[in-house]
C-alpha cells in the first residue's frame, strides 16, 4: 500500500491552525520529505468533535458532513496530527451518520483511510528513516484518545526510540490523563486541576528540557500549566522533534 501512495490530504485541526501552526508545518515538511505530496484543503473547518462531546449532535453531524464532502474530493489518505480529532474521524462519524442514506457509506470510506499522524507514518509508510531530536532532553506524555481510542501506543515509541539515550528519558504515569478532556477541563475545572498537578509534577521530575505529545489539546493545557509554574519546560508536537534522514530506504 505504502508504493501507491502518492499524495495526501492534511485535516490540520482547530488548535494547530490557530495556536500551533508549527506543528502543522512540520507534518507538511516530513511528510514532503518521504516523498509524498501534501494537499490542504482551505475550505476545512472543525471536525465537530467538541459540538459531538457536550452533547449537540445536529451540529456535530452537520460539520461531519463538510468535512466528508471538503476530504472526499480525492481517494487519498487523510493524515491527522492529532488523536483526538482522527478518533472522531475514524470512529464517530460513521456512527452519527449510519441512518443518513447520504453520507453513511462515506462516512465509513472517509474513516477507512484517515490516519493518526504516527500511525501513517509507522502503520502505513512503515518508515525506517526517521530520526527524532528536540535538541536537549525529552519525555513523551501519551494523550488518552490516541492512546485509548485508536491504540497509539508503539507507534510513538518507535518513532522516538530514534533519540539517542541521553535524549529520552521515560515520563512516570504517562499514560495518565493530564487533566484537559475538552470539555471536562472546563466543567471540571477543580479536578482538572488536580489532575494537572500530577501530571506536571511528573514532568518536572523527569528533569526533561521538552514535553512532547501527539495532541497539541493536551500540550496547550499542559503548557499553560507549566508556564505558571515558571518551568522552563517547552512542549512540541511529537511531528516538531522528527526530521528525515536522507540516505534512509
Amino acid at each position: 500500500m505504502a508504493d501507491e501512495i502518492k499524495s495526501v490530504q492534511l485535516f490540520v485541526t482547530c488548535l494547530v491552525d490557530k495556536f500551533y501552526p508549527d506543528a502543522g508545518f512540520a507534518v507538511v515538511n516530513i511528510v514532503e520529505a518521504l516523498g509524498l505530496k501534501v494537499t490542504f484543503h482551505l475550505s476545512q473547518t472543525c471536525c465537530g468533535q467538541p459540538a459531538f462531546n457536550g452533547g449537540f449532535l445536529p451540529e456535530a453531524q452537520k460539520m461531519a458532513r463538510h468535512t466528508i464532502d471538503v476530504h472526499s474530493q480525492s481517494e487519498d489518505p487523510i493524515v491527522v496530527p492529532s488523536g483526538s480529532c482522527g478518533d472522531m474521524m475514524i470512529h464517530q462519524y460513521a456512527k452519527i451518520l449510519k441512518d443518513d442514506p447520504n453520507y453513511a457509506e462515506k462516512a465509513t470510506a472517509v474513516s477507512q483511510r484517515t490516519y493518526e499522524f504516527t500511525q501513517f507514518l509507522v502503520d502505513v509508510l512503515q518508515v525506517n528513516n526517521i530520526k527524532a531530536d528536540c535538541g536537549g532532553c525529552m519525555t513523551y506524555h501519551s494523550s488518552c484518545h490516541g492512546l485509548r481510542g485508536l491504540g497509539l501506543r508503539e507507534q510513538p515509541k518507535k518513532l522516538l526510540e530514534t533519540a539517542s539515550e541521553d535524549q529520552l528519558t521515560p515520563l512516570p504515569g504517562a499514560e495518565e490523563c493530564c487533566g484537559f478532556g475538552g470539555l471536562f477541563a472546563v466543567k471540571m475545572g477543580d479536578i482538572s486541576s488536580e489532575i494537572l498537578t500530577t501530571k506536571l509534577d511528573n514532568v518536572e521530575s523527569t528533569g526533561a528540557d521538552v514535553l512532547v505529545g501527539g495532541d497539541v489539546s493536551c500540550l496547550m493545557h499542559m503548557a499553560g500549566g507549566l508556564h505558571r509554574r515558571g518551568s522552563h519546560v517547552q512542549v512540541k508536537h511529537i511531528a516538531e522533534v522528527l526530521k528525515v534522514e536522507k540516505g534512509g530506504d
